[in-house]
Parts: structure tokens; sequence; C-alpha cells
């Protein structure tokens, strides 16, 4: 599942003559399931948040002002769900790059960058013109 994926809540405003016109946002569940938020006016939070709240525990309630959405209210399972692969995301690219790192360090790594910075710009460029060789 893409980050984008877990993340995500999308809406898409389109303007038209009469004002914005808000389409239907969507949302992955913590099961990885793509479901319907539907949409809720501040003033109509204000005053059912209990009934608003009980609609938010079993997914998802889109909060709007003027028809824009302004934030979203999540069930807290989804709430977990949501930090808990933003963190291991986070924790994945901090691996990649302690790998990455230790790869340049290497004696290998080292000569090769020194000769990259020495080299004359023709020397770079049959170079480049070798590595894209070697990878089609």
């Amino acid at each position: 599942m893409a980050i984008m994926d877990k993340m995500a809540i999308m809406c898409i405003m389109c303007e038209t003559p009469k004002g914005p016109i808000m389409t239907t946002l969507t949302f992955r569940n913590r099961l990885g399931e793509l479901i319907d938020v539907p949409s809720v006016a501040a003033t109509r939070l204000k005053n059912e948040f209990g009934t608003v709240l009980e609609q938010a525990a079993r997914g998802a309630v889109a909060i709007t002002r003027h028809d824009a959405p302004k934030a979203v209210l999540v069930s807290y399972e989804d709430f977990e769900a949501l930090v808990k692969g933003q963190n291991q995301s986070l924790n994945d690219l901090g691996a990649e790059f302690d790998a990455l790192l230790a790869r340049m360090q290497t004696p290998k790594a080292r000569k090769g960058a020194q000769a990259a910075f020495n080299a004359a710009p023709a020397e770079l460029g049959r170079a480049a013109v070798r590595s894209a060789r070697k990878r089609r």
C-alpha cells in the first residue's frame, strides 16, 4: 500500500460560475478499504457533536466550512494506523539512508569520488556514456 494511499484524504475542488463544488472525499481505512467520506458542515458539527463523533468512530468525517473541506475527523484506530504507517516509512527511509552512507564510506567509493573530482569534463562524459550503455 503506497504512502499516499495510507495518508491521503483526497479532495478535488472545482470552480463553477456559482462557486466551488466539493467532490467526494475518499480515504483508505486501516483495513485497506477505499471508502467515501461523508461531509459535515462545521455548524452541524458544533450543534450535533455527539452524533458526528459516533459517525467518525465508524470511519471518517470531513468537516467543511462554506462547502470547502477544512479538517477530517477520523476514528482513533484509523489515526493509529496512519501514525504507525508514517513512522514505519520514516524508519525505512532512515535505514536506507544509513545503508547508502555506509556504501559511500568504503575505500573503493572514496577512490571513485576522488577520481571523479579530478577528472576532466571529457573523461566524465565518456564515463557517463559507458555507464548508460551498461544499464541497457
